[in-house]
């Protein structure tokens, strides 16, 4: 016959720690350090005190973490204040016809779309298709033959049949070959009026038609013709 001692709980009634409920500071700043270094001066044996060089490491090695948290916060202070730089740069392109990069055009309906394409080569065919929001071509200019160097382009917003398309966003993509149908490098730069700017992710964009545009592919900048 067992004997119930009063005051007196077993392990098997003890309740089960619990693990996910964490115990202290999950920060470990120069205060937190300070207190560490200071208890273990205090409960160090008097009889083998530990060494003043590891102390010594110890410290210095915090001082360099704390000098790397200080480099990070300043360098994310600074990208945010070049993002804030580039936010501000890219309103000042509203209104500007600028050159980018790229195939893709707007048609408006009424005024002609014009690009311009550069071969690192000779061609003996050069050949635009014009595809439009569904990736359906609509249209495919054949320019002939060309030498190295810039190709201007030209589109009256009309499909191989010559009706007018629908208003809208299209993509111009080249093709070049030479005499021994080996493909030639080309590539395509377009021009447009910025109307707006668009942030996505922190990013900015120029609004160019319905065509949005990296300010990295903007190859020119130049102020809007009125009549």
């Amino acid at each position: 016959m067992s004997t119930v001692i009063p005051g007196i709980t077993s392990a098997a009634d003890a309740p089960i720690p619990n693990t996910n409920s964490p115990t202290g500071s999950s920060n470990l700043g120069k205060d937190e350090f300070l207190k560490i270094l200071v208890a273990q001066l205090q409960n160090q044996d008097p009889t083998q005190p530990q060494d003043s060089s590891q102390f010594v490491a110890e410290l210095a090695q915090f001082s360099s973490l704390e000098s790397q948290q200080n480099t990070v916060s300043a360098l994310n202070s600074l990208m945010m204040g070049q993002a804030t730089a580039n936010s501000t740069a890219a309103t000042a392109f509203i209104g500007k016809n600028v050159g980018y990069q790229g195939g893709s055009v707007n048609w408006d309906g009424t005024s002609g779309v014009s690009a311009s394409a550069n071969l690192a080569g000779s061609a003996d065919k050069v050949a635009i298709a014009i595809t439009n929001a569904q990736g359906q071509v609509v249209r495919t200019l054949q320019l002939g033959a060309h030498g190295a160097g810039d190709l201007p382009i030209a589109w009256d917003g009309r499909d191989d049949k010559g009706a007018p398309v629908t208003p809208g966003a299209y993509s111009l993509q080249p093709a070049a070959f030479d005499a021994s149908g080996a493909a030639v490098s080309i590539n395509l730069s377009t021009s447009g009026t910025v109307s707006g700017v668009t942030f996505q992710g922190g990013v900015p964009y120029l609004q160019v038609g319905s065509s949005l545009i990296k300010m990295s592919d903007v190859t020119s900048i130049n102020e809007r013709n009125t009549p």
